[in-house]
């Protein structure tokens, strides 16, 4: 399994909705909505512009997406990881996120959220990158689970 990173650019938008939109596209029709599923092209650039996308390439095709929040002081939010259905169970995810930590080497604090009922998701962040659950809450309907890891 050959894997790389690739730094988004504006240019990518489209690839970028293509990736977001079959990797959640079971989550809106789950939960009726899904801030990651169904975005403009001008929404994507602002969201490329704002917070660094790097598009995973598997074997050279683009499969997946980690988008990370620099929130100052060495806090970072995991805004999105995503891979595209086909792909996941490959520990695709898992190497993305090795690749974040070794990326934004000044980390001290990394948190993300994800649906409270996803529990694959809850045991990957936990059990395979280690992730603390940091509590729960509401986001618009739907009940989520926070995360943190520090170092």
């Amino acid at each position: 399994m050959s894997l790389k990173y690739i730094k988004a650019i504006k240019e990518d938008a489209a690839l970028l909705i293509e990736i977001y939109n079959a990797s959640f596209y079971d989550d809106y029709i789950k939960y009726g909505e899904c801030p990651a599923y169904g975005r403009s092209r001008e929404r994507m650039e602002e969201s490329i512009d704002k917070f660094p996308k790097f598009i995973i390439y598997y074997d050279n095709i683009p499969i997946g997406v980690i988008s990370v929040e620099n929130r100052g002081g060495g806090e970072y939010y995991l805004g999105c990881l995503c891979v595209i259905p086909k792909y996941q169970g490959k520990g695709i995810g898992a190497q993305a996120v090795k690749y974040m930590l070794g990326y934004f080497k000044d980390w001290s604090k990394i948190t993300l959220i994800t649906p409270v009922d996803k529990v694959e998701n809850i045991n990957f962040y936990t059990k395979k990158c280690g992730f603390i659950v940091n509590g729960t809450d509401m986001d618009g309907n739907v009940k989520v689970v926070h995360f943190l890891m520090e170092r």
